[in-house]
């Protein structure tokens, strides 16, 4: 599931994609994926793609928050939490701070070790 929503953010160019390790942390989840949107219309549309695709691979819809407000979408699959944000609101939140982020996602070279 880490996989597919990666990718479908990667292809709707979300910006600043951020994978945060929660096995030990929390049991809500294994990943959180953070990733900011440019507009809200390119939240609104990551947010489908990725509920798409979580739907194709669990075969039932994921839970959806934010919509359609499009600041800040979250995205619960079961295993991964996606949380979409406006740039300025996810600086306001800032996830990653709160969680110790791992590392940045590289989609160059896949991401980096501590991140998957």
């Amino acid at each position: 599931m880490r996989r597919a929503v990666l990718t479908e953010l990667e292809d709707i160019k979300a910006e600043d994609i951020v994978v945060i390790g929660l096995t030990g942390k929390s049991d809500i989840a294994d990943y959180m994926i953070v990733a900011s949107g440019r507009s809200q219309r390119q939240i609104g549309a990551a947010a489908e793609r990725v509920r798409k695709a979580a739907k194709a691979l669990s075969g039932r819809a994921p839970a959806i928050e934010g919509l359609p407000a499009c600041d800040w979408v979250l995205i619960d699959t079961g295993d991964v939490i996606v949380h979409i944000f406006r740039p300025e609101v996810r600086e306001f939140y800032n996830l990653e701070k709160m969680w110790s982020a791992d590392l940045p996602f590289n989609s160059a070279d896949g991401a980096s070790e501590g991140a998957l």
